[in-house]
C-alpha cells in the first residue's frame, strides 16, 4: 500500500511538473552565454515552453543574478515583477566589473497563476570595458616586411602557468586579420576575425574561453596575421593601406587559478616574430601557401624561436576597441564534386553543384616544389569553358606549393572565393572527387525560417534566396562575393533586410553593421554608398543616393518590426534624423530634385530602344518617394521613443513632401509622369497619392504589367514592393502571375536557367546562352531575392502587428492563388516558432497554425462565413479560447492564444 501511495504521489508530482510552464533559451544581449559583453546594463531575454497547453501568457517574472568566482554573491534580484515582458529586460543591479562572470536564472508566472520552476542557469562575462582594462600592447613584426607579397607574419610567446587553472579568457584583435593558436591548437572556430568595421572609429575584439587549451607548466601562444580589409586591396581602384600600412596584434590572456589568484599574459616586447607558409593572402586575389616554409610546432612550448626576430611595440589607440556584437564567420555546409570534366579548351574543371562562398579544401600527394593552382568561377560560358571575365580584376586563385613526403591538406587563409566551379592546374594525377571539398563560409546566423510549397520552381527560388543571403552575409552584407568588389552596398542591404529576417536571425548582424552606418555617415547627414566606407573616406562624399542612404532609416525600422528591439531605434535615431535633414537641406519648397542618384538600378531596359519599352523612372520622382518614406519612418520611430515634438514636426513635414510630389509628378486624373511599374509601386507603397486616386493607380500598374505580357520591369528599388502593392490593392492574381513567370525578366527565369543563387541582373545569362556584360554581372547577389518577404508575409501570411512588433501579436493571413495546393512556412521568432501551413484538399481549405507561448495572434481564414470553419473537428464557436470576428474582404478574423490549431473550411 505504501509503495502504491509513493507511486501515486510521484505520478501526481510528475503531472504537476509537466503541466507547469518551463523557461528556456535564455539570452544575454541576444546571445547564449556570451563571454564578452561591454553593455554596462545588459538585457536579458527568455522563452516560455508551454508544451501542448493553449493560450499561455506570462503575467509576472522574477530574476536573480549572481557574480561568480572570488567574492561570489547575489548582485540583483527583482522580486516578483508583474509583466508579460520576456524580451530585453535591462539589468539594474550592482555595477558590473570588467572580466567578471555572472550567472542568472528566471522564473515566471502564467495566466493561471502558476509559477514555473527556476530556469537552468545562464551566464555572461563582462568584456574589457575601458582602455585601462587592456594590459596588452600593440605589436608589429620586428623584421622588414616584403612590401610586395606581404607574407603573413607569425607571432609567438612562451609562458609558464604555476598553478592549476580554473578559467582562462583570451582577448584578441588585430590590424588586419588574425588566427591564433595555443599549444598548437586553434583558438576558436571563427574566421576573418576581427571582422570588418569602420576601423578608425570601431575595432572589434573577440573573447575566447581557452581554459581547455592550457596545461600546467610550459605553454605557448601564437598568432598569424593577414592584410585583410585593413591594408589589403579593397575597392574599385584596388587601393591598399586604406586604414593603415601596419599589421599589428593585440593579445591578452587573463587566467584565474583555482585558489582565486590570477595571471595575465599579454602581447609586448617579449614576443618573437617570423613568417611561415602563407606567402601571399589578399581578399580579391587569393592566397599562396608554400608548405616548404612551415615551421613545425611553432606555437608550442617546445619550439626553438632563437632564429626569430623580435617585435616592435606601437602606441596604437585602444579607445576604439569594442566587444563583438554579431556572430562570427564560421564554416558551414560542405559540398563534394558532382562532376569532374574537361572543357572544350581542355581545362580540368570540378563542378560542386552550388554557387557558394568560401573555399576548397584539397588533399594531395606530390614532390617538394610541385605547384597546384585552383581558380574559381561561377559559371561556364556558352561553349562550356571556364569563365572568369565577370570577376574583373580579381584573380580569385589559390596557389599551393607542396613540401613533399606524404599527404598534404591545403586550405587558403585570409581570403575567400565565390564559385561553383574550380579549374585545377598542376595536379599530376587524375582528379579524384574524394580529394576536393568545397566549404561554405558565412556569418553564423541562426536559421530562422523555412518556406516550401507545391511548386518546385518556387522552392528552388527560395533555395536561391537563402544561398544568396548566405554567400553575401559575410560579416557585412556584401553585394558580389566573387569579383573585385565584395563591398557593403547600402541600397542592396536595405531592400533585402526584411526578407533577411525571415531566412536567418540577423538581429546581431545588422545591429553591428548599423553602428558602422552611423560611424561612417558624413557630417552633412549623407550616407555613403558602401559601409564600411572605402569609396568616399570623408574626403569626397560619395553618398546621398536615394534608396541607398535610406538604409539609415529603413533597416532600423525593419529590425524593430522583426525583433521588437527599441534599442536599435535609440542607437540609430541621430543617424536617422541626420539623413532626413540632409534631404531637407537639398530640397527646395519641399521638393528634392537635386544630386546624384542610382535610381531604379538595373531596371528593364532595351538596347536601341525605339518604342519606349525601357522602363525608365525619373530618379527625382524616386527620390521624393523615399524622402517621404524616411520621414514616415521618423514619425513612427519618434512615436515609439516617446519624442512627441519630433513626431509632430515630421508629421507636418511629410504632408509638405507629399503635396510637393503630387504637384510635380501627378496629373489631376492620377497619371504619374513616369508611367512605369516602379513609379506606381513607390507611390502606392509609400502612400504618396490621395486615397481616392490609389485604386486607379493600382489598376494602371496592373495594366502596365499586362502591356509587358505579364513581366516585371522593376529594378532594385521597385522590385521589393511590387507584389506587396499588387496584393494590397486587390491584384494578388497579378502578383502571383509575376511570381510564376519563367521568361525574362522574372524571378523564375534564372531558376529555369539553372541558377543556384540570385543573380545581379535579370538576364545574367541570356536565353540564347550568351552572357551579360562582364563588367557587372554577378551570379550571387541577393537584392532581387527580396521577393522572399512577400512569400512569407503574403503567401504564407506570417507577419507581426506594427504596434506589437517582434511577433508579440502575430498576424497570419494567407493569400491563396498561383494554382498552389499547399504552402508550409515556419518561422522562429524571439518567443518561439510560428507556423502557417495551408492546403487545398478537394473542396476544403486546411490551415494549421502554431503560435508560441506569451503571444497572441489574429488568424485571417479565407472565406466569408464563420459557420463553415472548424478547429480540430469542432465548430469554432464551440472551441475554447477562440474568438471570432466579422468577415471582411474575403476573410474571417479569428483571435487566438498560443498553441497548435487545425482549422478547416470550405475552399473560397
Amino acid at each position: 500500500m505504501r509503495k502504491l501511495l509513493i507511486l501515486f504521489f510521484a505520478v501526481h508530482l510528475a503531472g504537476i511538473c509537466l503541466a507547469q510552464v518551463k523557461v528556456q533559451y535564455l539570452l544575454t544581449e541576444n546571445k547564449v552565454d556570451p563571454i564578452s559583453i561591454d553593455a554596462i546594463n545588459p538585457r536579458l531575454s527568455w522563452q516560455l515552453n508551454a508544451g501542448d497547453k493553449r493560450s499561455v501568457m506570462q503575467t509576472a517574472y522574477e530574476l536573480k543574478v549572481s557574480s561568480q568566482g572570488k567574492g561570489k554573491h547575489e548582485v540583483w534580484k527583482t522580486g516578483k515583477v508583474m509583466s508579460d515582458e520576456s524580451m530585453y529586460i535591462t539589468y539594474k543591479g550592482e555595477p558590473l566589473v570588467a572580466g567578471q562572470k555572472y550567472v542568472w536564472q528566471v522564473r515566471v508566472w502564467d495566466n493561471t497563476g502558476k509559477a514555473s520552476v527556476w530556469s537552468e542557469s545562464a551566464s555572461w562575462r563582462m568584456g574589457l570595458l575601458t582602455p585601462a582594462d587592456w594590459k596588452a600592447k600593440w605589436i608589429t613584426p620586428g623584421f622588414v616586411e616584403d612590401s610586395v607579397n606581404r607574407p603573413s607574419p607569425l607571432f609567438r610567446k612562451g609562458f609558464n602557468l604555476t598553478k592549476k587553472v580554473q578559467s582562462a579568457t583570451a582577448y584578441i584583435t588585430s590590424h588586419g586579420l588574425y588566427e591564433a593558436q595555443i599549444n598548437g591548437k586553434r583558438v576558436g572556430d571563427a574566421f576573418l576575425t576581427p571582422g570588418w568595421t569602420t576601423y578608425n572609429k570601431r575595432l572589434q575584439y573577440q573573447a575566447y574561453d581557452v581554459t581547455n587549451l592550457l596545461q600546467p607548466g610550459a605553454n605557448a601562444v601564437g598568432a598569424t596575421l593577414g592584410s585583410g580589409w585593413y591594408r589589403g586591396h579593397i575597392g574599385f581602384s584596388h587601393q591598399q593601406n586604406y586604414y593603415g600600412k601596419d599589421i599589428a596584434l593585440l593579445f591578452q590572456l587573463d587566467v584565474t587559478y583555482t585558489d582565486g589568484t590570477t595571471a595575465t599574459i599579454v602581447s609586448d616586447e617579449s614576443w618573437k616574430s617570423s613568417t611561415g607558409p602563407v606567402r601571399f593572402a589578399e581578399i580579391y586575389n587569393g592566397a599562396t601557401i608554400d608548405n616548404r616554409m612551415q615551421q613545425k610546432n611553432w606555437s608550442t612550448a617546445t619550439f626553438d624561436d632563437k632564429s626569430w626576430s623580435g617585435v616592435t611595440v606601437n602606441d596604437y589607440t585602444k579607445n576604439t576597441l569594442v566587444a563583438t556584437v554579431n556572430e562570427p564567420v564560421r564554416k558551414h555546409e560542405t559540398f563534394k564534386p558532382v562532376k569532374i570534366f574537361k572543357t572544350p579548351k581542355g581545362e580540368e574543371v570540378i563542378d560542386f553543384g552550388q554557387n557558394l562562398v568560401g573555399w576548397v579544401q584539397m588533399k594531395v600527394r606530390g614532390n617538394a616544389g610541385d605547384t597546384i593552382r585552383l581558380s574559381h568561377a561561377e559559371i561556364l560560358d556558352k561553349p562550356g569553358n571556364f569563365y572568369t571575365e565577370n570577376l574583373r580584376a580579381a584573380r580569385a586563385q589559390n596557389i599551393y606549393i607542396l613540401k613533399g613526403g606524404g599527404e598534404e591538406v591545403f586550405e587558403p587563409q585570409f581570403t575567400w572565393q565565390g564559385f561553383r566551379y574550380i579549374k585545377v592546374e598542376g595536379y599530376k594525377k587524375d582528379l579524384n572527387a574524394a580529394d576536393f571539398t568545397a566549404i561554405a563560409l558565412y556569418s553564423d546566423m541562426k536559421p530562422a525560417g523555412t518556406f516550401s510549397c507545391s511548386n518546385e520552381m518556387i522552392n528552388k527560388l527560395q533555395h536561391n534566396i537563402q544561398w544568396g543571403q548566405k554567400g553575401n552575409f559575410l560579416d557585412v552584407p556584401t553585394d558580389c562575393p566573387q569579383r573585385d568588389e565584395r563591398l557593403g552596398w547600402t541600397g542592396d542591404a536595405q531592400v533585402f533586410s526584411r526578407t533577411a529576417t525571415y531566412n536567418m536571425n540577423v538581429h546581431n548582424f545588422f545591429t553591428k553593421w548599423l553602428k558602422d552606418v552611423a560611424a561612417d555617415q558624413y557630417p552633412s547627414g549623407s550616407v555613403p554608398f558602401v559601409i564600411p566606407d572605402v569609396l568616399g573616406n570623408n574626403k569626397n562624399e560619395a553618398g546621398g543616393s536615394t534608396g541607398w542612404s535610406d538604409v539609415s532609416t529603413i533597416i532600423p525600422w525593419n529590425m524593430y518590426l522583426a525583433y521588437g528591439d527599441k534599442q536599435i531605434l535609440e542607437n540609430q535615431y541621430s543617424s536617422m534624423k541626420a539623413w532626413v535633414k540632409f534631404m531637407q537641406d537639398k530640397s527646395k519648397n519641399d521638393l528634392w530634385n537635386t544630386g546624384f542618384h542610382f535610381g531604379d538600378w538595373l531596371f528593364y531596359s532595351v538596347n536601341d530602344d525605339t518604342d519606349g519599352s525601357s522602363a525608365i523612372t525619373s530618379k527625382y520622382l524616386i527620390a521624393q518617394c523615399f524622402y517621404a518614406h524616411s520621414t514616415q519612418l521618423m514619425i513612427n520611430t519618434a512615436k515609439v521613443l516617446g519624442k512627441k515634438d519630433d513626431e509632430a514636426y515630421y508629421t507636418d513635414l511629410l504632408a509638405k513632401i507629399k503635396k510637393a510630389f503630387f504637384n510635380e509628378y501627378v496629373t489631376p486624373n492620377g497619371l504619374i509622369s513616369s508611367d512605369t511599374q516602379t513609379a506606381y509601386v513607390l507611390a502606392l507603397e509609400f502612400d504618396m497619392l490621395p486615397e481616392n486616386l490609389r485604386p486607379q493607380a493600382a489598376q494602371r500598374l496592373a495594366n502596365n504589367i499586362a502591356r509587358y505580357r505579364n513581366h516585371l520591369t522593376t529594378g532594385f528599388l521597385g522590385t521589393p514592393y511590387l507584389c506587396h502593392v499588387l496584393s494590397r490593392f486587390g491584384h494578388a492574381d497579378v502578383a502571383y502571375g509575376l511570381l510564376l513567370q519563367d521568361t525574362y525578366p522574372s524571378w523564375l527565369y534564372p531558376v529555369k536557367m539553372g541558377a543556384t543563387t540570385i543573380w545581379e541582373r535579370w538576364d545574367g545569362i541570356r536565353p540564347d546562352g550568351t552572357l551579360e556584360t562582364p563588367t557587372m554581372n554577378s551570379y550571387n547577389h541577393y537584392a532581387y531575392g527580396a521577393i522572399g518577404d512577400w512569400m512569407y508575409r503574403v503567401i504564407a501570411g506570417i507577419d507581426t502587428k506594427e504596434d506589437a512588433p517582434g511577433y508579440k501579436q502575430i498576424v497570419i493571413k494567407p493569400t491563396l492563388g498561383g494554382n498552389l495546393s499547399n504552402v508550409e512556412a515556419d518561422y522562429e521568432t524571439n518567443y518561439g516558432k510560428v507556423s502557417s501551413h495551408w492546403k487545398i484538399d478537394g473542396s476544403n481549405l486546411l490551415l494549421d497554425v502554431e503560435i508560441p507561448a506569451n503571444t497572441t495572434a489574429t488568424i485571417y481564414i479565407p472565406g466569408n462565413n464563420s459557420s463553415t470553419i472548424t478547429e480540430s473537428g469542432k465548430a469554432i464557436a464551440n472551441s475554447f479560447g477562440i474568438k471570432t470576428g466579422d468577415a471582411a474582404d474575403g476573410y474571417v478574423a479569428v483571435n487566438i492564444g498560443s498553441g497548435v490549431y487545425h482549422f478547416s473550411t470550405v475552399k473560397p
